[in-house]
Parts: C-alpha cells; structure tokens; sequence
C-alpha cells in the first residue's frame, strides 16, 4: 500500500497530529527538527496549510491547529453521536413550542445545519439540513461567536464582510461586539429577523464532556408565531433542551 502514499501529503498530517499534542504552539523550523523533516519542505507545508485554515500563525511566527479543523471535527461528530441523540431532543422542542427546532454546527465561520424538525403549522419558517448561514446574522452563529475563542472571533471579524440580509442585519463590528457580549450574558442567541425579514430564531449552546460549545440548537418560527413577549418562555425551554443534549454528551457544568 505504500506506492499509494503520497509523502508531503502525509507529513503534512504528521504535522498537524504534533501540533495537537503542542497547544503552546511551535515555530516551522522546530516542526522540521521534531519530525526530521527538511525545512523548505516543511515551510512549503505549513504556509499550504495555513492558506487551507488548518493552522493559524501569530506575529511571533508560531503555529497552531487551525479553525478549520474544528468544523471538521464537528462535522464529523454530528454525523454519529450528537445527530443520533439530537433527534429525540428536536421532537421534544418542537412538541414544546410547537416550532421548527434545528441543530447547527460551526463551519469555517458560517453555522451548517445538519438536522431539523419541522413545526407541525402550516404557518412555519424552517431551513434544510446542510443550509450554511453567516455568522453574525442567526441565533446559531451569534452562539458560536460569543463562545469560540477571542482570536477566532477578531478573525471572523477581520475577514468577514458582514453582509446586509434586511435593515435589521447587524453589520459594524462595534455592533456585533456588543450583541456577542449580549448573547453571552444571557446564554443564548436571537435573530430578530437579520436574516429573513419576517422571521425570528433563538439558539442556545450545545456543549460536549469536557466543556467546549460543539453545536447550537434553537427554534425559528414566523413573526406572527414568535411574538417578542414570548422570548422568555421560548428561551426557557431551548436552553433546557439544550442543556439535556448536552447532558446525554457528557457535559457536567
């Protein structure tokens, strides 16, 4: 089997394995020596990766697992675990508020949704699985956004042209400061119709054993449905829900 590997494209997972196991981050000629790899093919490596968003680099040159890497290892765990035990917590919000319930995951600064339970009304909103929305304009998003890292989030800021859905859209950076500290605070997120006109969601945070927010989990409903005098009640049973999903993941806090 070995005629079938490619080299550098190996070493190039060598490398990101070993910067799994070095969360201080290492400079590419210390990659070389650790690996005994030569440097030009090491530099050409990295520099690849980083454009690919699988590592990220400081001022000092250091490098680290990148946020790519997180979508991907997302994506990967709401294809098994978290997908399988989503659905009975999807029907049970969606039997609670009687609303479309959807479970989202971040995905390389946009929120990819990879399961929903449709609200029994006729009089719904809902989006599909595999529908990717922007950040910093769903209640998933805002979600990730207030509890990613705070490089991560001056990254999406610095790289992101917050796009204008309606005149609600949220789109200078001081704006999205203030509704990241917001959602934060209260513990969940809400899109006051930033990306549909017409339409409301609420998301709260998913989060695995050891503490990390891997999903977000929230109701979207039509405007006639969701007035705002009912945002306790919703935000009440989202963020329980979210927390016994959470639960059944391991999650202890």
């Amino acid at each position: 089997m070995d005629k079938y590997v490619i080299p550098n494209l190996r070493n190039a997972c060598r490398i990101l394995k070993h910067l799994g196991q070095n969360n201080s981050g290492l400079i590419a000629k210390e990659i070389a020596q650790d690996l005994s790899l030569p440097a030009t093919t090491t530099l050409r490596i990295m520099n690849t990766l980083y454009l690919e968003g699988l590592v990220r680099k400081d001022r000092g040159n250091y490098y680290y697992l990148g946020p790519v890497l997180m979508y991907l290892g997302n994506a990967a765990l709401a294809s098994t675990e978290l997908l399988v035990l989503a659905q009975p917590a999807l029907q049970k919000l969606t039997g609670q508020t009687g609303e479309t319930s959807h479970l989202a995951v971040p995905c390389d600064n946009r929120a990819l949704i990879v399961a929903v339970r449709a609200s029994p009304h006729p009089l719904r909103a809902t989006s599909r699985p595999g529908t990717l929305v922007e950040l910093h304009c769903c209640a998933t998003g805002k979600v990730f956004l207030s509890f990613l890292p705070d490089q991560l989030q001056k990254s999406y800021g610095a790289r992101q042209a917050m796009t204008s859905y309606s005149h609600r859209t949220i789109t200078t950076h001081r704006g999205l400061k203030k509704e990241i500290e917001l959602t934060r605070k209260r513990g969940y997120g809400f899109d006051n119709e930033e990306c549909h006109i017409g339409v409301r969601c609420l998301a709260a945070p998913v989060h695995n054993s050891d503490g990390s927010v891997i999903a977000a989990m929230g109701i979207t409903a039509a405007l006639a449905r969701f007035p705002l005098d009912r945002m306790p009640e919703v935000a009440r049973h989202v963020q329980a829900t979210a927390r016994e999903l959470s639960q059944s993941l391991g999650y202890s806090g």
